[in-house]
Parts: structure tokens; C-alpha cells; sequence
């Protein structure tokens, strides 16, 4: 063979090899072996439940907290509402009567008890009502003086009062008590009550147990 046919031989040898790698399919690339890869999802955590709702829990009133009387005057008002502002006497079974709310009892109760009971009365008419109850006269919280002192009759309680406190007002015993014999008569839910006053004590600062603390309704009884 002829170089020259030789080299025409080796071209077309070559040309034929070049059509035969284009033409073959194009293969996957290879999978590796093993198990499937797993996608994690991200954790959601679980949502709480709403907490049930409380109503605020309110301070009880102080031990000392004036509580209201028959015969006490009021002034009781409903914010932002001209037409509900009252000045008012609680009467003797210990009432009041105020427009959307009817009758009310109120003796015994301190201005804060009053004003919730009040409103929860009115609060089917109006939204959220804000009621305020504010004493203008005490004259339903008296203590009463009776028997062998300069000046017997009603001490009005305008303050946190003692039965020497009381007496003192009274004018101070007479000159033929019987210092000793010396009473209170007080009403509990029980009935009546006597708290015996051991007044030569008090007078001496010797026993102060009997200097008693008065309430709205007492009655000091000096034979």
C-alpha cells in the first residue's frame, strides 16, 4: 500500500471513529449505593392552649374601713352619665333606691362594696358602668350616752371612737355614777349583747381591756 493511500485509509478510519462517539446516548451519571437520603422537616412546636380567663381579684377592704349606716347621707353618681347622679339618705331598713338599679341594700357595707353591688345592678343597661359612692353626711353612725353623765344623748362616730372617748364627749360621769356598774349594750347577729366596763381600772390606766372600741349602734349605760 501506498503512503498516499495509507493516509487516506487512517483519515477515514479516523472520520468514521468520530461519528460513532457523537452518536452514542449520553449515559446517567452513576447512583451511589445505600439507602435514600431523608429530608427532615422542621419541628413545630405545639401551641398552649389559652389560659382561661380570670376576673381581677380585688383587695379585701380594711378591717377599719368606714361601713355605711341608716341614716347615712350619699352622693352616688355613674360616670359620664347625667342623668344617674343621686344624693341620697340609706333609710331605716338600711336601703337606697337608685334609677336602673331598684332598691339596694347598703348598710354594713364599705363605699367600695356598695359601688359594686350597685353596678352590678345597672350593668345589663349600660356598658361597663363606673359607679361612685361618696358619703356626705355620717349621721346614721351614732353611739348613745344614757344614765349618770353631764351630757347624755347621741355622740355622732366621725371617728374611730373608745367608750372613754365616748364618755369624755358625754362630759364625764356624774357625781353619783356607779363607776363601776358602768355597761355597754351592744346588737350582734346573735342577739343582744353586754360588755361590762371595769371603769376604776380605766380611769387608773391600770386595765385598758374594757376601753372598748365603739360601734355604730352602741349603748353606753351609766347607772
Amino acid at each position: 500500500m501506498t503512503p498516499t493511500r495509507l493516509s487516506l485509509w487512517t483519515l477515514l478510519v479516523m472520520l468514521w471513529l468520530s461519528g460513532s462517539a457523537m452518536a452514542a446516548p449520553a449515559t446517567d451519571a452513576p447512583v451511589a449505593d445505600g439507602p435514600a437520603a431523608v429530608v427532615e422537616k422542621p419541628v413545630v412546636a405545639a401551641e398552649k392552649p389559652p389560659e382561661p380567663q380570670t376576673e381581677p381579684q380585688t383587695e379585701p377592704p380594711s378591717p377599719n374601713a368606714y361601713r355605711l349606716h341608716e341614716g347615712d347621707a350619699l352622693e352616688v353618681s355613674v360616670w359620664r352619665e347625667d342623668n344617674l347622679h343621686k344624693e341620697l339618705r340609706i333609710l331605716p331598713d338600711g336601703s337606697i333606691t337608685f334609677p336602673l338599679a331598684g332598691r339596694v341594700e347598703v348598710a354594713g357595707l364599705t363605699t367600695t362594696e356598695a359601688e359594686a353591688k350597685i353596678s352590678a345592678r345597672i350593668e345589663q343597661y349600660l356598658t361597663d358602668p363606673v359607679v361612685t359612692v361618696v358619703i356626705t353626711g355620717i349621721n346614721g353612725s351614732r353611739v348613745y350616752v344614757l344614765g349618770n353623765v353631764v351630757k347624755p344623748g347621741p355622740v355622732i362616730l366621725d371617728v374611730p371612737m373608745t367608750l372613754l372617748q365616748a364618755l369624755s364627749l358625754a362630759g364625764g360621769l356624774g357625781k353619783f355614777a356607779d363607776n363601776d356598774a358602768i355597761k355597754i349594750l351592744r346588737s350582734t347577729q346573735g342577739g343582744r349583747e353586754i360588755l361590762k366596763v371595769r371603769y376604776s381600772d380605766l380611769i387608773k390606766a391600770k386595765d385598758l381591756s374594757t376601753d372598748y372600741p365603739l360601734q355604730a349602734g352602741d349603748t353606753i349605760l351609766v347607772p
